[in-house]
């Protein structure tokens, strides 16, 4: 089973945490966000929509093809007046063209089949000199080896076919170059970025998390009897009693409107 991003009770899934200051980190040494508006297409629950905002965006407007996940947002930010959230696709948002300064598609891409209306879309949202910024894994990222601070490698040891799933969705450098010059954009720079996910008092904490399928799509092409194995896994190879930081590796690719 594949997660369903439009199912009441995946509602929050995408909207309990807040992003870590190492992800301001990153995003500030490629761009400057002060007064600038940015359109974060995929947004998922408004984690990613509140930290733009929290480091000097003026406006943020988040798009989700789910209205749950929009729901969510909205809720998740309420009282926040520089942020709002609409359902659209993310090869048609809705938003008019060149309204803002930046577009932001963070964990999107690897669901799509191909990029090219996705970037084509960036590019018509987005100002003379506007710069979109792509956050996602590449196969690279995902063939890291678990650790007690890399947890998700831990899921493709004990389930190999996942990595097969994640392989075979995953953006390459080629791909993603190809398709955003295509689109209009000039040759991107990219980073990686270990970003922390989230910090846990114990094994316990964790455990309620993942098994609660908390923000990881890939869990939810287990059974609730493989998930209940994978946690067991996983509790084998980290201390049982001491704080979980879990970390995973990101690609984040900038291209500016040419």
């Amino acid at each position: 089973m594949s997660i369903d991003f439009h199912a009441r009770e995946n509602r929050y899934t995408y909207a309990s945490r807040q992003a870590h200051p190492d992800w301001a980190a990153a995003i500030r040494s490629v761009v400057d966000p002060s007064g600038l508006r940015v359109a974060d297409v995929g947004c998922g629950g408004g984690i990613y929509s509140a930290a733009w905002a929290d480091i000097g965006a003026a406006e943020v407007v988040g798009v989700d093809f789910s209205e749950q996940m929009v729901q969510a947002a909205t809720e998740k930010n309420s009282g926040r007046p520089n942020i709002s959230f609409r359902k659209g696709e993310a090869v048609s948002t809705g938003l008019p063209s060149g309204s803002v300064d930046i577009v932001f598609e963070r964990a999107l891409i690897h669901h799509l089949a191909d990029y090219d209306a996705c970037f084509r879309e960036a590019n018509r949202l987005l100002r003379p000199a506007g710069l979109s910024v792509i956050q996602d894994r590449r196969p690279d990222d995902v063939r890291l080896a678990g650790s007690s601070d890399h947890i998700r490698g831990y899921f493709f040891e004990c389930f190999p076919r996942l990595l097969d799933i994640e392989m075979s969705r995953r953006p390459t450098d080629a791909a993603v170059e190809r398709a955003l010059q295509e689109a209009g954009f000039a040759p991107p720079r990219r980073m990686t970025v270990w970003e922390t996910r989230r910090r846990y008092q114990g094994f316990q904490e964790l455990s309620q998390d993942l098994l609660g399928r908390v923000g990881r799509s890939i869990l939810h092409d287990l059974t609730d009897a493989e998930l209940a194995r994978l946690v067991a896994f996983i509790g084998q190879r980290i201390a049982p009693n001491r704080p979980v930081t879990e970390r995973d590796r990101w690609t984040i690719w900038c291209g500016g409107k040419a």
